[in-house]
């Protein structure tokens, strides 16, 4: 891991052998990932990355274990997608006027065996605390591929206390408690548009401790419109993830034939992007 701070906000631990994803998220001396509280679906890529703050699921496929098209050997789609894994290539890192940035390209092979690459560029505002990721996923290959992509960002449960909720427009009647749905765990996925400029924002808090602060996450929604939020009580896991997802919580065939497939010719690109912050 790598740490990675500036001047005012979370000290982060960047995970360089997988994605440069977050492991640890320190705030006001409390890691607030859930470490070994996590459920584990046999997948060990995942099992790794589910247990820090921030992993990133795809490039290749979310959600569905489904069959590979055109392979015969019963080759399915991982249910996290073939990012999670690849190592990350650090191009530079700088820390300068507070501020802290590095910027990383991530070879991936997905499961079709086609190459893929993220380009991932992370800023901390040193004045605001705000961590900024941008990401833009390359097709490097010489076929036409739709693209996927979700963030998932991980809190263990025992940070929570009553009084914490979630926030956002996209919410029904604006928020409830952390702890929705029927014990033990819930999930929901929304359409989650833009709020403000082009981003839709969602809150997590206060929670008291980490001193009150509320977490606020902030999502590009152009190219990640809907959001999935999932908690998990079930013990030994504890963890409630916010999860911006590119596309709805449907089959990949259903997505097919709705036209939502939204395809990368050789050599094209896709943005994708959030901030979040402690306030």
């Amino acid at each position: 891991m790598i740490e990675f701070a500036a001047a005012t906000g979370p000290t982060l631990m960047l995970d360089e052998t997988s994605m440069l994803d977050i492991g640890g998220c320190i705030v006001n001396g409390v890691d607030i990932a859930p470490k070994t509280a996590v459920p584990d679906d046999g997948d060990a890529r995942i099992s790794h990355s589910v247990q820090g703050f921030l992993f990133t699921c795809g490039p290749d496929h979310i959600r569905h274990r489904e069959p590979v098209p055109g392979r015969t050997d019963g080759k399915v789609y991982p249910l996290h997608g073939s990012g999670p894994g690849h190592a990350a290539r650090i191009l530079w890192t700088k820390f300068e006027n507070g501020n802290a940035e590095c910027r990383a390209d991530i070879d991936i092979a997905t499961v079709e065996g086609l190459p893929a690459r993220i380009e991932r560029h992370w800023f901390i505002n040193g004045r605001t605390g705000e961590v900024n990721l941008k990401d833009k996923v390359v097709n490097v290959s010489d076929q036409i591929v739709p693209t996927f992509l979700m963030y998932h960002m991980n809190i263990g449960g025992k940070w929570f206390d009553a009084g914490t909720r979630l926030k956002g427009k996209m919410l029904d009647g604006g928020g409830f408690p952390w702890n929705f749905g029927k014990e033990p765990g819930g999930i929901f996925c929304v359409e989650a548009p833009a709020t403000e400029g082009s981003f839709s924002e969602v809150r997590l808090g206060p929670m008291a401790s980490i001193g009150g602060k509320t977490l606020r996450v902030r999502v590009l929604a152009e190219t990640l419109p809907h959001l999935q939020v999932w908690r998990n009580q079930k013990a030994p896991a504890d963890v409630l993830g916010i999860e911006p997802v590119s596309h709805r919580w449907v089959s990949r065939s259903e997505l097919e034939a709705s036209g939502e497939f939204v395809p990368l010719a050789p050599g094209e690109s896709r943005n994708y992007g959030l901030s979040f912050a402690f306030l």
